[in-house]
């Protein structure tokens, strides 16, 4: 499966989405859960939010299997979910405070880290979550 410059736009709009519920549900876990925890929790709705609209609107992978697709964004969004927690929690525990930035923090940390995995989450989902030419081969 090839990229387009629209699909990667779409994916980035839809991306925007997801991470939006991300980022703004991991306050509400803060509330009850240390950072890391709170981080990880808000994955996971994000990734909820990201595959129906990935699934529906980016890929237009509504016809294939659902359950090798939902296999797949797991698997690829575990990757992401290292890269994001590894990054938020270098930024928290390590270069802000060297840079004198409290205020925030754990905001800011979050954000990038959300951020980071975008391009790496796109060519995997083409590659391997949304592609039919793959399931087609696997014999799914």
């Amino acid at each position: 499966m090839k990229w387009s410059k629209l699909q990667f736009v779409r994916f980035v709009i839809a991306g925007g989405v997801a991470a939006a519920a991300n980022f703004g549900s991991r306050f509400l876990f803060s509330l009850w859960v240390p950072f890391e925890w709170a981080v990880v929790f808000a994955y996971v709705v994000g990734m909820i939010v990201a595959f129906s609209l990935m699934r529906a609107f980016v890929f237009n992978a509504g016809r294939q299997r659902y359950a090798p697709q939902a296999v797949m964004f797991t698997v690829v969004n575990l990757l992401a979910l290292a890269q994001t927690l590894a990054v938020s929690v270098i930024l928290i525990r390590w270069i802000l405070p060297r840079m004198g930035v409290v205020e925030g923090a754990e905001a800011i940390a979050h954000l990038i880290g959300v951020l980071v995995p975008v391009v790496t989450s796109y060519f995997g989902h083409l590659w391997f979550t949304f592609n039919p030419g793959r399931a087609r081969a696997a014999g799914r």
